[in-house]
């Protein structure tokens, strides 16, 4: 009976161990299809229930030496530096330092509103402020000296907590109150609360002077003809908003940091993990739902780099994906869905290369026009550009992203930020447009050309 029972342990090993393997080729198989069309270029890692599945680097990390990333590589991490500064901020509201009620006021004077804009405004992006990095105005480098007044300068979008805009400035300024809290400087903060607990040796600020092998280097153009490095951003700039560094170890250590509730208590990590009344958007966290899970998430976007964090705390799911070319946000986010579905044994394709036709600017025209995807209550407006269409969807009023569609024919179309996304017209023997089918993710949806 014993030896029975020996056989039936060692077989149930074997299966759960092939599982895994068969998990991990099919993660490895998808980054690499991704990377292989020129869609990622990077470091990955991917866990479940506390283990790592997938720890692995993906195409150059410098092209002058032709140097390969690793999972030791440094990035620069952008917005999700959000999550470390929202973090701070908590864990001082944890020690009664501060309050989420405290108002900027009573740090900074001056502000329009600032009297009654409050810290948990800052945190959710419903502060008003006025987003600096929209504006017109390179700013280089700065200090707290030039970048307050500046800041002060800056119109409010709207009066605190009557609306919802993504604001860099109100992550700037956070970092700049934890500063007057903590009598640290933001960089030593971040550190002593986070860093050195964790032991997150990999990570840091100032990626403009950093000297190491394991530094990135950020590319505007990547691919196999053109290596297009871009231009660094000093940390002055983003500031609490995106000046971090780290790599796919460290934000790991960083998701298991979060999952123990080492940083901060689970009451204050709960309310971090809750969107805000007025969007998906918590505590320096993006909120969503994924297969019947909450996804706290956050993405960035700088000069030569990209990045995707997201975590499922409730299966301890954690996918970093970092990425060192410009423009990459959007594609590290579709990847992160897929990885998902491959985690939940969802369906899910394989990317492959599209190549574009050129069509008759004639043939562009008669599609230019608005369509309607009836019980979803969404339009999309198409116009048409040089061998390409531009469509803007719009629900209730208010506009979503813009995907630009390339031919394939006459009347078959691709996303160029997904090219899984099919868009096929329907005309009839007349050419008249009668609409069009869009397949995404296996499902297809029709709208009626309306005018």
């Amino acid at each position: 009976m014993k030896n029975i029972i020996v056989f039936t342990c060692t077989l149930i090993i074997c299966k759960c161990m092939f599982a895994q393997d068969s998990m991990v080729n099919k993660l490895d198989a998808l980054i690499t299809a991704y990377t292989s069309i020129g869609r990622f270029n990077g470091a990955a890692l991917v866990s479940q229930h506390g283990n790592i599945l997938l720890q692995k680097g993906y195409g150059l990390k410098n092209a002058y030496d032709n140097s390969i990333n690793d999972a030791n590589t440094k990035f620069q991490i952008a917005s999700v530096t959000k999550t470390f500064t929202s973090t701070v901020v908590l864990k001082l509201v944890g020690l009664n330092e501060m309050s989420l009620t405290d108002r900027l006021s009573k740090y900074y004077k001056g502000f329009p509103y600032g009297d009654s804009l409050t810290i948990e405004n800052l945190l959710t992006h419903t502060s008003g402020l006025r987003n600096f990095t929209e504006e017109d105005s390179a700013i280089t480098e700065t200090d707290e000296q030039r970048m307050v007044p500046y800041l002060k300068t800056l119109k409010p979008d709207f009066a605190p907590g009557t609306n919802w805009h993504y604001s860099n400035s109100g992550y700037v300024m956070l970092a700049y109150i934890i500063q007057k809290v903590s009598g640290m400087s933001y960089w030593q903060a971040v550190h002593k609360y986070i860093f050195d607990p964790l032991q997150m040796q990999g990570s840091g600020f100032d990626f403009t002077y950093l000297a190491s092998k394991e530094k990135a280097v950020g590319y505007d153009v990547l691919n196999d003809s053109v290596k297009q490095p871009s231009s660094v951003t000093d940390s002055t700039v983003p500031f609490g908003a995106g000046a971090i560094y780290s790599t796919v170890i460290d934000m790991y250590k960083w998701h298991q940091g979060l999952q123990s509730y080492k940083i901060l208590k689970k009451d204050l990590m709960e309310k971090a993990y809750t969107p805000f009344a007025l969007h998906n958007y918590g505590y320096g966290w993006q909120i969503d739902s994924v297969y019947g899970r909450k996804m706290v998430s956050h993405s960035g976007s700088i000069s030569g780099f990209g990045s995707n964090f997201a975590r499922i705390p409730q299966d301890d799911i954690c996918i970093v994906l970092l990425c060192n070319k410009s423009g990459s946000t959007f594609d590290l986010m579709h990847i992160t869905d897929k990885l998902l579905a491959a985690l939940y044994h969802q369906p899910y394709s394989i990317p492959v290369k599209r190549t574009p036709v050129a069509i008759g600017r004639d043939v562009l025209k008669k599609y230019v026009g608005t369509y309607k995807i009836d019980e979803m209550n969404l339009t999309i407006d198409i116009t048409a550009g040089d061998n390409i269409l531009i469509a803007q969807p719009v629900r209730d009023g208010h506009p979503g992203p813009t995907s630009i569609i390339h031919p394939l024919s006459d009347t078959h179309f691709y996303d160029e930020h997904d090219e899984e996304v099919e868009v096929t017209f329907d005309v009839d023997e007349t050419g008249k447009v009668n609409g069009v089918k869009i397949l995404q993710m296996g499902i297809t949806k029709y709208a009626n050309k309306i005018k």
